[in-house]
C-alpha cells in the first residue's frame, strides 16, 4: 500500500502550474532582496532622508495609479498574457542591472533610482494584471484555495530568506550589487513561463464600455467593493509605515543591515505558518470570516514597531513578533481573497477587474508613501508610525456590513455576489 504524498496535488499532476510555481518562487525571493536592498542603498550610499525615502517608494508604486486601469483592458483585448509576463520579466531584469553599472561608474543618483523604480513598477503592472487570468487558466475551480496557498506559501518562504540574504549581501558586497540577484531571478521566471502552455481566455472584443467593464463589475459587487475599501485603507497606511521602516530601524533603533535582514527573515516564519494553516482556518471558520480574521491580524502586530524601546535584544524581539504576526495575517488575507475573487469574477473580465481593483488598491500606495515621508520629516518618525498602524487597523471595518461575515464556502460567495448584479 503506497503512502500518501506530502506534495500538494496541483504540484504532482499539473505540469503547467508546477513550472509556473518554480519560476515564481525564484522571482519572489529576488523581489524580497530588492525590497530591502534598494532602500538600504538609498540610506547608506546616497544618504537619503525621510522625504527621499517616501519619493523612492512612491516612484515604484505610482505606475499602478497611472496605468493599471488601462493595462487590464489592454491585456484582455489582446490576450497573450504569458508572452506579456515574459517580456516584463526580461525588461525588469535589464532595468535593475543599470543600478550597479551606474554605481561602478560613479554616476548613481537618487534620480536614477527614481527612474528605475518607476520603469520597473510600470512593467510590474502589466505582469500583475495578467497574473490572475493566467492562474485560472491553469488551476481548476476546486483547487483555487490550494493553488493560492501554494503560491502564497512560496511568497512566505521568500519573506524568510530574502531579507536575510539582502542584509548579508548589502553588508558584504554593497547594496547596488545585491540587486543583481533580483535581475537574475526575473530571467529565471521568464524561462519557466516560456515552458508552460495554458489555455487562456480568448481576447475580448468590446466597444466603448470595454475599458470600464471591470470598474462596473466592482461597483456592483458587494464583496469585491468591500474588499477594495479595506485593501485600499490597509495599503495607504501600511505604505506610510513601510516608507519609513528601514530609516527608523537603522537610524532611530540603530539596527545594523545584516541583523535587520535576519530578524525580518526569521519573523517571516509567521507567513509560512499562515500559508500552511489557511486551508484549515477556512474550513473551520468559513472563507469570509477567515478573510476578515486575516484583515485584523495583518496590521495589528505592527504597533510593536512603533512601541519598540529598551535594550537592543528587546527591540529586536519586538520587531520579530511584529513581523511574525503581520506575516501570519497577510497570508490568511491574501489566500482567502485570492480564492474568493477567482470564484466571483468571470474569466473574460479578470484582467479588467484586476486592473480596476489595482488602480485603487495599489494606487493609494504611492500617496501613502509620500504622506509618510512628509509626515516623518514634519512630526518625526515614531509619531508617523503610530498614525500609520492605527489607521491600518481600522481598515477591517469596511467588511462588516458586507456579505463576507456570513460566507462559508466559495459557492456562497458566488451566489451572494450575483444577487446585486442581477438587480442592477
Amino acid at each position: 500500500m503506497s503512502r500518501p504524498s506530502c506534495v500538494p496535488v496541483l504540484l504532482r499532476v499539473n505540469r503547467d502550474f508546477r513550472a509556473f510555481w518554480t519560476g515564481q518562487i525564484v522571482s519572489l525571493f529576488g523581489d524580497q532582496i530588492t525590497l530591502l536592498a534598494l532602500p538600504l542603498l538609498a540610506v547608506l550610499v546616497l544618504r537619503a532622508g525621510p522625504q527621499d525615502m517616501g519619493y523612492l517608494q512612491a516612484a515604484g508604486l505610482v505606475p499602478t495609479l497611472l496605468f493599471a486601469f488601462h493595462a487590464g483592458a489592454w491585456v484582455d483585448r489582446h490576450g497573450r498574457r504569458r508572452q506579456v509576463m515574459i517580456a516584463t520579466d526580461v525588461g525588469r531584469a535589464a532595468l535593475l542591472l543599470t543600478i550597479p553599472m551606474a554605481y561602478v561608474l560613479g554616476r548613481l543618483t537618487m534620480l536614477h533610482l527614481y527612474a528605475v523604480a518607476f520603469a520597473v513598477g510600470t512593467l510590474s503592472v502589466l505582469f500583475m494584471v495578467s497574473y490572475s487570468a493566467l492562474f485560472v487558466s491553469m488551476v481548476p475551480r476546486e483547487h483555487y484555495v490550494e493553488g493560492n496557498a501554494i503560491l502564497q506559501g512560496s511568497r512566505a518562504l521568500s519573506l524568510m530568506g530574502g531579507p536575510s540574504a539582502a542584509g548579508l549581501l548589502v553588508q558584504l558586497l554593497a547594496a547596488p550589487f545585491a540587486l543583481v540577484a533580483d535581475a537574475v531571478s526575473f530571467l529565471v521566471s521568464a524561462l519557466f513561463l516560456g515552458r508552460i502552455r495554458p489555455v487562456e481566455p480568448p481576447p475580448e472584443r468590446g466597444g466603448r464600455d470595454h475599458t470600464v467593464a471591470g470598474a462596473r463589475f466592482i461597483a456592483r459587487s458587494p464583496i469585491i467593493r468591500a474588499a477594495l475599501g479595506a485593501g485600499a485603507t490597509f495599503n495607504f497606511f501600511n505604505y506610510m509605515f513601510s516608507a519609513l521602516f528601514v530609516l527608523y530601524a537603522t537610524r532611530a533603533l540603530n539596527v545594523r543591515p545584516a541583523m535587520l535582514g535576519a530578524v525580518l527573515g526569521a519573523g517571516a516564519a509567521g507567513a509560512v505558518l499562515g500559508s500552511m494553516i489557511t486551508g484549515s482556518v477556512t474550513r473551520r471558520l468559513g472563507v469570509g470570516p477567515a478573510y476578515i480574521l486575516g484583515c485584523v491580524l495583518f496590521p495589528l502586530p505592527l504597533v510593536l514597531v512603533a512601541a519598540a524601546a529598551g535594550p537592543m535584544v528587546m527591540m529586536l524581539g519586538l520587531l520579530f513578533v511584529a513581523r511574525f504576526g503581520s506575516g501570519l495575517g497577510v497570508m490568511i488575507l491574501d489566500i482567502t481573497f485570492g480564492a474568493i475573487s477567482a470564484a466571483i469574477v468571470p474569466p473574460q473580465l479578470r484582467s479588467r477587474v484586476s486592473g480596476a481593483f489595482t488602480v485603487v488598491n495599489y494606487g493609494v500606495r504611492p500617496i501613502g508613501s509620500v504622506v509618510g515621508g512628509l509626515l516623518g520629516g514634519a512630526i518625526g518618525l515614531q509619531p508617523t508610525l503610530w498614525i500609520a498602524t492605527v489607521g491600518a487597523i481600522a481598515g477591517f471595518l469596511w467588511l462588516l456590513p458586507s456579505p463576507l461575515p456570513r460566507l462559508r464556502t466559495l459557492d456562497d460567495a458566488h451566489h451572494a455576489d450575483q444577487r446585486p448584479s442581477q438587480i442592477a
